[in-house]
């Protein structure tokens, strides 16, 4: 066991992952309470944070499960509250909850447009809204936003809400770093790229051959030769939830084996 994050009360939202293996979410819940941290699993399937949870206990680390969904605004509070009850405090808040839903402008509704743009943009405000007065409060905390690549480049297919939804992550997390930078809260974004987590499968099934077809391409777009995992978004959450990273706000941190580098 670590000690960067020792002492630390987190929050993780999204701890729970999409079928098996390690989604974003339950890599960074593992291993920020591998570091020190208690770890508070959230997630609106709360047997999927128990899971969570449980390996964390099991190795030893402090965790809780809460079920919340990150649309709801009355879950958030609910959450939060319980929190601050038992805790007092709460030091690092990591938003890892996102969807896909393919399409360009004429082929997506209107309702598949809402929904995007609730779960991956309107549920960052919510938990921010309702952690940062508490932030203040005890004078200081950390916010880690997952963001994509695909806020500042198009990737493989058309998806009009989820490229909008993720750039508006991006300057809402540089807004919320400038305005709470003297308070003593900083906010950051970790831009994943293409990544081999559950979450790949369902949305993208239908534009490859076969599901090994899928991990085959997108691993051959990659400059470094391969996709990257959860545990490599977890591990530059890490750093940006620590104390290492304390004079580090309004950050953009691409994760994606310099594929963004690259001129088309």
């Amino acid at each position: 066991m670590g000690e960067r994050l020792k002492g630390k009360i987190a929050f993780v939202m999204g701890a729970g992952c999409i079928g098996e293996g390690w989604g974003n979410g339950k890599a960074t819940a593992v291993l920020f309470a591998r570091e020190g941290a208690t770890v508070i699993c959230v997630d609106r399937d709360l047997a999927s944070a128990g899971r969570t949870a449980a390996i964390i206990a099991e190795e030893g680390g402090k965790a809780a499960a809460l079920r919340a969904d990150i649309t709801s605004a009355a879950d958030i509070d609910s959450a939060v509250s319980d929190v601050i009850a038992r805790h007092g405090r709460i030091d690092i808040l990591q938003n890892n909850v996102g969807i896909a839903e393919p399409g360009g402008p004429e082929a997506i509704d209107e309702a598949s447009w809402d929904r995007v743009m609730d779960v991956n943009l309107k549920g960052f405000f919510l938990t921010c809204k309702r952690v940062l007065p508490e932030m203040v409060r005890q004078g200081g905390g950390a916010i880690v936003n997952v963001s994509s690549v695909a806020s500042i480049t198009t990737i493989a297919v058309p998806m009009i809400s989820y490229y909008s939804s993720k750039a508006a992550v991006n300057h809402f997390t540089r807004a919320v770093a400038v305005e709470y930078a003297p308070k003593g809260i900083r906010c950051n974004a970790v831009l994943p790229g293409l990544m081999n987590t559950p979450m790949i499968v369902e949305p993208y099934r239908h534009v490859y051959a076969s599901v090994d077809d899928m991990i085959a391409k997108r691993d051959a777009m990659v400059p470094m030769g391969k996709m990257g995992t959860a545990w490599d978004v977890a591990h530059a959450s890490l750093f940006l939830a620590s104390d290492e990273a304390k004079y580090v706000s309004g950050v953009l941190l691409p994760v994606d084996g310099a594929l963004t580098c690259q001129t088309r």
